[in-house]
C-alpha cells in the first residue's frame, strides 16, 4: 500500500526572488528545509528533539528538477514522503506545487545518521517505524 504524502504551505516572500521576479534557484533548497524541519515535528521527533539526543541527518546529496518559475507572493504547497528509509540512510522526496497542482520543482534529497559531531549514528528504532506511513507514496 502506497504511503501519505505530508502537505507544508508556504507563500513566496519577496527575498527569495531574484530582479527577475523567480524564486532563485538555491532558494528551493531553503524552502525544503523549512518543510522538512515541519515533517519532523509532524512524525514527532522535531529537530531540536534530535539535537538533544545527539543525532542529525545531514544532506549528503541533493537533486533538483526545475519544471517551471514559482514567484513572488504565490502560494506554495511543499509534498514530502520518504523514498527509502534505513537505520543510517534516509532519501527524501518532494515536489513544489501550485494548489492548482503546477509543478514547479521535484526534488530528492539524501540524508546520513549521524551524532552532532558527525559520527555514524543508528537512527532510533522509533523514528524509522514514525516514517513508515509516508514511505513510497503514490505521486
Amino acid at each position: 500500500m502506497p504511503g501519505e504524502i505530508f502537505r507544508h504551505h508556504q507563500r513566496v516572500i519577496y527575498a527569495q526572488c531574484t530582479i527577475g521576479n523567480h524564486v532563485y534557484h538555491s532558494r528551493y533548497l531553503d524552502i525544503l528545509e523549512a518543510a522538512r524541519g515541519e515533517f519532523m515535528r509532524a512524525l514527532g521527533w522535531p529537530l531540536l528533539r534530535l539535537q538533544e539526543e545527539n543525532l542529525i541527518f545531514p544532506v549528503i546529496e541533493a537533486r533538483i528538477k526545475y519544471k517551471a518559475p514559482a514567484r513572488y507572493d504565490d502560494e506554495l504547497i511543499i509534498e514530502l514522503w520518504i523514498k527509502t528509509a534505513t537505520r543510517i540512510r534516509l532519501t527524501v522526496a518532494a515536489r513544489i506545487i501550485s494548489p492548482s497542482g503546477k509543478v514547479y520543482i521535484e526534488a530528492e534529497t539524501d540524508h546520513v545518521s549521524t551524532s552532532t559531531d558527525e559520527k555514524p549514528k543508528r537512527m532510533p528504532q522509533e523514528l524509522l517505524d514514525a516514517c513508515e506511513r509516508y514511505l513510497n507514496a503514490a505521486i
